[in-house]
């Protein structure tokens, strides 16, 4: 069994790793437009990667999470020159880019939360003859990254981290701290809790970790909007990495690949060992995912209570929002495109490079086929 087991994994994170680069298209908001000769109904290769244009051009404007900012920045490098295709992105959070797709503005959104049910009603409206559906492209770890001067290896767990970000411990030498930390110098240093200002789906994951693992400690209904009273607010996930970088006694919550220069918190799960956030832990949690959409939507489930060694709990999965049916026809070709480039091996392998965690084998192969679909 352990042999069966060992050989399950294996082949899950190699799988995984060819999904990795998906979801991180659509969310970040790239301001790096390039430009290009290719032409449409052609194969271009740039970079050694293989991007299939077919009629696509022009641009395609969208907006949403900005946990794939570094996703998208990467990607825009390789597909833009390709096709000649201008990916305009603002990613302005989740929520605005929910809103922004349902209204009819854009040609896709990227959320890390699945559409809520009065949202799939809402896009009915702007989807002719379909509606919107959620493709998960790209997974990852969200990080708790902290400022403490001479603590390296910090370790919490989740009624810790709940009374954190509730106000509830204040100080950095506080004894529910030093229990999990015996080793540490832990200094008389007041915690700075930052938060997301806008309506983010990095909140709404963040939050459902909280109230799935220990909701007497956590009081609040989640959802994208922060709920908590006190701390402070920051824009987007370089925000509040920014203001983590910037301000000792700091702590806050990001995507993996915002955490350059930052020590990031290790979690005890109740595993052998505490786990820290990467691109490994990530999937070894997201390999637990279960597909909970019905029809061509491929919603997941991801498992925030694990226990297994080495699966970091506090998970996201970014989705890349579009119409089943009832696409503009004017950006369905350049949508098609990317993200076909983006789901495709080539795409992925970008992706891994990032900090992105990869999604399934088994679930990257569904979005394919999906993506084919669209119309």
């Amino acid at each position: 069994m352990k042999l069966q087991r060992k050989n399950r994994l294996r082949a899950l994170s190699l799988g995984a790793v060819a999904v990795s680069s998906a979801l991180a298209l659509t969310a970040c908001g790239s301001d790096d437009n390039g430009s290009g000769n290719a032409s449409g109904g052609s194969s271009a290769t740039t970079s050694g990667s293989s991007v299939k244009c077919d009629d696509a051009k022009g641009q395609l404007l969208a907006d949403g999470s900005s946990a794939q900012k570094n996703a998208i920045d990467a990607w825009t490098k390789v597909f833009s020159p390709a096709c000649g295709v201008q990916i305009n992105y603002k990613g302005a959070g989740s929520g605005a880019g929910v809103t922004s797709f349902t209204q009819g503005q854009i040609a896709f959104a990227g959320s890390d939360s699945a559409l809520k049910p009065d949202e799939v009603a809402a896009s009915k409206k702007v989807c002719d003859g379909g509606q919107g559906i959620d493709l998960p492209m790209v997974g990852g770890p969200i990080a708790l990254g902290y400022n403490v001067p001479g603590v390296d290896n910090l370790v919490l767990d989740a009624p810790t981290i709940a009374k954190i970000f509730d106000s509830k411990i204040k100080n950095w030498n506080d004894e529910a701290i030093k229990k999990l930390n015996p080793g540490a110098k832990l200094p008389d240093l007041k915690i700075q809790a930052f938060h997301r200002s806008e309506d983010s789906g990095t909140t709404d994951n963040f939050t459902k970790y909280l109230l799935a693992t220990t909701p007497e400690n956590w009081k609040y209904s989640g959802g994208k909007a922060w709920q908590a009273q006190g701390g402070q607010a920051a824009s987007g996930s370089a925000g509040v990495a920014q203001g983590v970088k910037q301000n000792s006694g700091a702590i806050g919550y990001f995507e993996l690949s915002f955490a350059k220069g930052i020590d990031t918190v290790a979690i005890a799960t109740g595993a052998k060992a505490p786990v820290k956030p990467s691109t490994e832990s990530a999937t070894a949690d997201i390999a637990a995912a279960k597909v909970i959409g019905t029809g061509k939507d491929l919603a997941l489930q991801l498992d925030y209570k694990t226990k297994a060694e080495g699966a970091y709990p506090i998970t996201l999965v970014t989705y890349e929002i579009v119409c089943d049916k009832g696409n503009k026809a004017d950006s369905l070709p350049a949508t098609k495109a990317f993200l076909r480039y983006i789901a495709s091996e080539d795409g992925q392998k970008v992706l891994a490079q990032n900090d992105y965690a990869p999604i399934p084998a088994e679930i990257i192969a569904k979005v394919r086929t999906t993506i084919e679909g669209l119309s």
